[in-house]
């Protein structure tokens, strides 16, 4: 059995960097592979992300279009014959619609009216439209908002 101070890496696994700037004979040596003068040989050097040398960059040169209300409130959608796959009297909540794979797990849920419902369900649900509830009440169950 092999124990904790014994275990090393596989042979050949594991490379040591390569170490620039130590003479000549390393292949790294003089200027550590950045080449002659210039910005890109200095250390800490680079221009920031966008520069374009000087010219107006690209994400300035663009109009500022739209406009993202922060407010909105997305919600996921279930349509009224998505809720068959249930079983007759039963309560149906945005829990048991995300574990069978309707919604995502933390939306709020809006019930639609395309399609028919067979079956005579409880759902509770953030929102419902018109034409859910009233498909939903006629096929007996009930429409609660949540």
């Amino acid at each position: 059995m092999v124990k904790l101070h014994e275990l090393s890496p596989a042979t050949g696994s594991r490379k040591s960097g390569k170490r620039v700037g130590r003479g000549r004979g390393s292949g790294k040596g003089k200027t550590s592979g950045r080449g002659m003068n210039g910005q890109n040989s200095r250390s800490g050097a680079g221009v920031r992300p966008g520069f374009e040398g000087g010219q107006m960059p690209l994400q300035r040169r663009l109009p500022k279009r739209g406009f993202k209300n922060y407010f909105r409130v997305e919600y996921s959608i279930v349509n009224v014959d998505d809720l068959n796959r249930f079983d007759a009297d039963l309560e149906v909540t945005p829990k048991a619609l995300y574990e069978a794979g309707l919604v995502k797990k933390n939306d709020p849920v809006k019930i639609l009216g395309d399609g028919d419902l067979e079956v005579a369900l409880t759902v509770q649900a953030h929102k419902f439209s018109k034409t859910a509830r009233e498909k939903i009440e006629s096929a007996g169950g009930k429409a609660e908002v949540i």
